[in-house]
């Protein structure tokens, strides 16, 4: 009996410790989104901006006229209101804690994005490199936000952010 219960409480110790599975960005993207993306012409880089100088002063939120309107598409997907996810990006810091640690960010699939998450995390994270991807987990929610930055379709109450780390590799 002692063994059954020894062996009770190493499984539930390991399933606590578990990480939820990874979440795609895609999976945020209702099927006509993905259809459009996946039948967009090419993209030029050849701008101002892909020479390090950056003109827009509107921030993410001044649409380029030449982009397809999928690329500030806010259309959500219902199914994922409440659910709990792991998925990993790039964060943009928004607001700091007074120890210097980022509590409110948006996360991006990647550098210079348009699909991002409004991440609330009271626990506040370290981010010495922007540029350096994190891991975040916590219940997604179908949720309109707005700032002078930029507008997000999504928000997450994160239970737990973390620096990608070589071995999740």
């Amino acid at each position: 009996m002692r063994a059954l219960l020894l062996f009770v409480v190493l499984l539930l110790s390991a399933t606590a410790r578990a990480e939820l599975a990874e979440t795609d960005w895609l999976q945020l993207l209702p099927a006509s989104d993905r259809q459009a993306l996946e039948n967009m012409p090419e993209i030029s880089h050849d701008t101002a901006e892909g020479e390090g100088v950056f003109t827009n002063k509107g921030g993410l939120k001044q649409a380029d006229k030449q982009l397809p309107a999928v690329m500030y598409s806010s259309k959500t997907v219902a199914t994922m209101d409440g659910k709990k996810i792991r998925i990993g990006g790039y964060p943009v810091p928004l607001e700091s804690d007074a120890k210097g640690r980022s509590t409110l960010i948006f996360l991006v699939p990647y550098p210079g994005a348009y699909q991002l998450i409004l991440v609330r995390y009271p626990k506040g994270i370290a981010l010495e490199d922007i540029y350096a991807p994190i891991w975040v987990s916590g219940a997604l929610k179908v949720e309109a936000v707005s700032n002078d930055l930029a507008d997000a379709a999504y928000a997450l109450d994160a239970s737990a952010v973390r620096l990608v780390e070589e071995s999740d590799l």
